[in-house]
């Protein structure tokens, strides 16, 4: 498969695809300064933790182009980074690539050296990206068993990504071998990324795809009509506890109940070992009106309140597997982990 468009560099700006407007309008937005780039990531025109932390890589460059050269360039530039930092708190490869960018930048001279070395920095992100990707998908694709039937939730896909994805590498990789027989995507409420952006991704591929309701997947597990469920990840702690989108945890539960895989498809980059376990992750809390609005119709009457929050924590132990670029994490422990992100293959 080619990659997606997800985001491109174009010289003095990062094109991004308008993740807001699918799957109705193929939207591209330029975003030529830090200001354009952070309001994107927080709005979430680019979505899914590689994807914005390679944006952040490109948003890097973009610091260093815009600020003036002098006396105060690297004092502007180190705040201009800042406020990418500042955007999403959830996702570690946000905050991967920056302290990424930052060494890079430390090692600079001048302005001009600075946006050489740093546009190099990014665009190495992006390939290393892609290929964990492709490694991810050929890891991940011997676990299914032929005529699967596999569910996914949220977007882990080519959109969240340099291009090709991370669950959904796997399972693109797993159609192609003659593996799948059929996709189910939870709409993952409230922004519906799955009913969006799984559904449009799987369905330019050929890959049969049903959307249903986030309420109805524990049916759907219990039936026995879903032989693996297969999602990515935001960050990983150091004991394999994972923070993903809000409902993660749900099908995890209805996994581990009725003897269902339920494997995490992760790049390093997604690894924290500076968080012990998923307590420590901060969850990133969403606004009112993601909840309250759909299009123009008011969905809660004024005096509600509301809990919004973005992601929750799976706990490792309901864990089956974490497929990353060097191999297949399982059992999941704090060694294990520890080993495969130093770079240690680890294999059923």
């Amino acid at each position: 498969m080619d990659p997606l468009p997800t985001l491109k560099w174009m010289g003095d700006s990062l094109r991004l695809l308008d993740q807001r407007e699918l799957p109705v309008n193929e939207v591209y937005i330029d975003c030529g300064d830090v200001d354009s780039l952070a309001s994107a990531i927080r709005t979430l025109a680019v979505r899914g933790a590689p994807a914005i932390g390679i944006a952040a890589a490109y948003g890097a460059v973009l610091a260093a182009i815009t600020t003036d050269s002098g006396s105060g360039f690297r004092e502007g530039f180190l705040v201009k980074l800042d406020k990418l930092s500042g955007t999403r708190p959830t996702a570690v490869n946000l905050f991967h690539c920056i302290e990424i960018q930052r060494e890079v930048f430390r090692k600079t001279g001048t302005r001009e050296d600075a946006i050489v070395l740093l546009l190099e920095s990014a665009d190495n992100l992006l390939r290393e990206d892609l290929d964990a990707s492709r490694s991810m998908g050929c890891y991940g694709a011997e676990l299914l068993e032929p005529d699967s039937t596999v569910l996914t939730h949220c977007n882990a896909g080519g959109l969240a990504t340099a291009g090709l994805g991370t669950a959904l590498a796997i399972i693109y990789e797993a159609w192609d071998r003659g593996l799948i027989r059929k996709v189910y995507a939870d709409e993952t409420r409230p922004l519906l990324q799955g009913a969006r952006l799984t559904s449009w991704e799987l369905i330019r591929t050929g890959i049969p795809v049903d959307v249903l309701p986030d309420s109805a997947a524990a049916s759907l597990i219990r039936d026995g009509r879903i032989d693996a469920v297969i999602v990515g990840s935001d960050r990983v702690a150091a004991n394999g506890d994972i923070a993903n989108k809000i409902g993660t945890y749900s099908l995890a539960l209805a996994a581990s109940k009725h003897g269902v895989p339920f494997y995490v498809a992760a790049p390093l980059s997604t690894f924290d070992q500076a968080t012990d376990t998923g307590a420590e992750i901060i969850i990133e809390q969403r606004g009112r009106e993601e909840l309250s609005t759909l299009g123009d119709r008011q969905l809660l009457p004024p005096e509600a309140g509301f809990w919004n929050p973005a992601f929750d924590v799976t706990p490792a132990e309901l864990i089956t597997a974490i497929i990353c670029e060097k191999g297949i994490v399982s059992p999941i422990s704090s060694k294990t982990v520890a080993d495969v992100h130093s770079r240690v293959d680890m294999f059923l």
